[in-house]
């Protein structure tokens, strides 16, 4: 029997070690598992739907077991604390469907610019993953004032360039771990262009802004 000031537990004898998996999981080890599954897609390994359905997993996951679950199929990728993951292949290219459709903008870890006098569709989809795209509206041959722009991006930064009596409306996107920039007007829709921005954004950016000539008119006029 203990003495006086002793403590007794119930069930702290039988509790023992909490195993690998009942350990509690970092926001670090939880964007390491991201940046893991960014390069799972990369190598073809997912598609972008499966990538997005894992990573709302990864984010919401409280132990190191959960947290491997999302990785268990994928070979070499195990969260810290397992053992070292084989060295995994390069990068493939992996094509990507629609190319040739005007209306979609879709690229993987690529750089996009579209610029001149470009023909912007009425409605605009844009697709893109661990990319930079730059849309450059200043030369652009419109077929409508009004221009709808769906976004739906993974760790992407988005720069949209206007021209100086453009507006734009950024107030329609959903982001997740990202930002959304805008420099310009947001409406009413008064001048040549208004751009609709609406969607998701994962782990990236949006930023609306005019090209730096007209910036730098306006700061002298101010």
């Amino acid at each position: 029997m203990g003495g006086p000031d002793s403590l007794f537990v119930p069930g702290a004898a039988a509790a023992g070690p909490v195993g690998d998996r009942e350990l509690r999981v970092s926001d670090a080890e939880r964007e390491h598992v991201g940046q893991l599954l960014q390069r799972a897609v990369g190598l073809g390994m997912l598609s972008l739907g499966e990538f997005t359905e894992r990573m709302d997993t990864a984010l919401a996951a409280k132990t190191r077991g959960e947290l491997n679950a999302v990785l268990v199929d994928l070979p070499g990728m195990r969260v810290a604390g397992t053992p070292q993951p084989a060295a995994m292949p390069r990068p493939r290219h992996v094509p990507v469907p629609g190319g040739s459709n005007p209306s979609a903008i879709r690229s993987r870890l690529s750089g996009v610019h579209r610029r001149g006098p470009w023909q912007v569709p009425p409605v605009l989809h844009l697709n893109n993953l661990m990319s930079g795209v730059t849309l450059d509206f200043t030369e652009a041959v419109m077929q409508t004032q009004i221009v709808e722009i769906q976004v739906d991006d993974y760790c992407t930064s988005l720069t949209l360039l206007v021209p100086a009596a453009a507006t734009v409306d950024l107030n329609g996107l959903d982001l997740v771990g990202s930002s959304a920039n805008n420099k310009v007007r947001t409406g009413p829709p008064i001048g040549p262009l208004h751009l609709v921005v609406h969607g998701r954004v994962r782990f990236g950016s949006v930023t609306a802004k005019y090209p730096l000539m007209v910036q730098w008119k306006r700061f002298l006029g101010s």
